[in-house]
């Protein structure tokens, strides 16, 4: 997949190591000088990271120690812009993120829609994950929507849920065209903490979808939340750093709800095609990537007649489903 790859990252996470994922929509009048500041905190900090400021608001996923990531909260509670802010936590942060990267960017979600976002106006319409739950179990006229990407949902999702076959998130547009047959039905939309969730609420509504609901806090929430009762969920998290994939339902011992390009056995292990102009990133069995580095080429690559040793590979790294 073009833009996502991983390292392979095969060490222990200390237990005071944490990863925080957050977000909010809230005006940002300079965004350049406020990413400056906040570079200059994240390294005094030593935290590490992706985060994306826009004059819409701030969105960030930072890995570092326990310490670290309570003064980081302090810190950002003491500005009334990011009081109220949740913060999402999950344990682990060693080689998750090999550096620190704040960016300024127009989105800090790029839906790309021509949407002008108001999140007052548009950001609406949230159950929080027992209520969402209900509604799914118990409705017949409800539909869960996933509005992730294609290898995302590929890992785990929610039970029934629709899958889009999207690369991007700023695919969703053109792929909402698509289902306009559920205009009339109750839409129960998820994304992995939310805020995709926030601008695709707005934009399957202004699309003539009646009934809208967000997942709050999305699927970190709602395992967060209904520990023991995630019966709904199938398979594990996908995340955008490196460690990959965060165990969910192997955790509990299920067997992994994705299954391998190459065999279609279950596994949760995700590769990028080694052939560097694909880069796709693709599930793929363990026992086969030990028994051949040929495996680590999509089966697209590989059905062209490419091996590991042909394809055009220039040493890139490739990804860790732990």
């Amino acid at each position: 997949m073009d833009g996502v790859s991983f390292m392979e990252n095969p060490h222990s996470t200390p237990a005071d190591e944490c990863v925080l994922l957050y977000y909010k929509y809230v005006r940002i009048d300079d965004p350049r000088s406020f990413a400056g500041d906040h570079r200059a905190l994240c390294r005094g900090l030593g935290l590490r990271g992706r985060i994306i400021v826009a004059e819409e608001g701030i969105n960030g996923t930072v890995g570092g120690t326990d310490e670290a990531a309570d003064t980081y909260r302090r810190a950002l509670s003491e500005d009334p812009r990011f009081a109220d802010m949740p913060f999402k936590l999950s344990r682990g942060a060693a080689g998750a993120f090999p550096k620190l990267s704040v960016k300024v960017r127009p989105e800090i979600v790029t839906l790309g829609a021509n949407l002008p976002f108001d999140p007052k106006r548009d950001a609406t319409g949230h159950l929080p994950p027992s209520e969402w739950k209900r509604v799914a179990e118990e409705d017949p006229e409800a539909v869960v929507f996933d509005v992730r990407n294609r290898y995302e949902s590929d890992v785990g999702r929610f039970r029934g849920a629709v899958t889009p076959p999207i690369d991007h998130f700023r695919d969703l547009p053109r792929a909402l065209e698509d289902y306009g047959h559920l205009r009339d039905k109750k839409i129960l939309m998820y994304c992995t903490g939310g805020i995709r969730c926030e601008k695709a609420s707005a934009l399957f509504r202004r699309a003539g979808f009646r009934e809208v609901y967000q997942l709050e806090g999305g699927i970190m929430n709602y395992e967060r939340e209904l520990a023991g009762r995630e019966d709904l969920w199938e398979g594990d998290c996908f995340v955008f750093d490196n460690r990959v994939v965060l165990p969910m339902g192997t955790a509990r011992g299920e067997p992994p709800a994705g299954t391998c390009a190459h065999s279609g056995r279950a596994t949760h292990r995700y590769v990028n095609c080694i052939h560097n102009p694909c880069n796709r990133l693709f599930l793929v069995a363990e026992d086969l990537l030990a028994g051949s580095p040929d495996y680590r080429l999509c089966p697209d690559c590989l059905a062209a007649g490419l091996t590991a040793a042909t394809a055009d590979n220039k040493s890139r790294p490739t990804a860790n489903g732990a």
